[in-house]
């Protein structure tokens, strides 16, 4: 049974639905810890609700190797799912879990990536751009900010009279429905 870490720095409503995706421990993985970059982050309540150990590690412990390496090592953790994490990956964890490290993107990639690339900005972008689809994206995490190989893709359909608030929903219905689904395959892929 492989062990997760989903690191998140928000409201958590994808980390949450994980949790659920993996709760009957029959898909070959459960979620071991979440990890948040901010004490407030209510990810962090819906996590403690099923019982999965929390942590918070500020930006500086969070880039500091020993303090976040020991935090992976005392969880046994296989693989890390970003599920709405807004820092950048360090390069050593990125070394220590090469091809074990996913992300989710709002948008279909590689338009609308990189920095300051995520939430409202992604959407009001699509928005602007004019654009008659979007969706999401799940690929795997480099050091190039949304720069990893695609793993899977979902695609939506944005009408004319559809605000930035309308994409979102419609991208977050996909999230909600398949980025469960994808991690599981890609776990037990690897």
């Amino acid at each position: 049974m492989k062990k997760i870490a989903i690191f998140v720095s928000g409201n958590g409503s994808n980390c949450e639905n994980i949790i659920n995706y993996f709760a009957d421990g029959n898909r070959g993985a459960v979620i071991s810890l979440v990890l948040s970059n901010k004490a407030d982050a209510y990810a962090l309540t819906r996590a403690e609700k099923y019982g999965v150990a929390t942590a918070v590690m500020p930006k500086a412990d969070f880039n500091n190797e020993a303090k976040l390496m020991e935090l992976m090592k005392e969880h046994e953790i296989d693989f890390i799912v970003l599920a709405g994490f807004l820092l950048m990956i360090p390069d050593f964890l990125i070394n220590a879990y090469e091809h074990r490290i996913i992300n989710i993107h709002p948008a279909l990639l590689p338009k609308f990536g990189g920095k300051g690339m995520y939430g409202r900005y992604v959407h009001e972008a699509v928005k602007a751009a004019g654009e008659v689809e979007t969706g999401m994206t799940v690929h795997w995490v480099i050091r190039e900010c949304d720069g990893g190989e695609i793993i899977a893709q979902y695609k939506t359909q944005i009408l004319p009279t559809d605000s930035p608030e309308d994409i979102a929903d419609k991208v977050h219905i996909l999230e909600m429905k398949y980025y469960p689904l994808v991690i599981e395959q890609t776990i037990n892929r690897n």
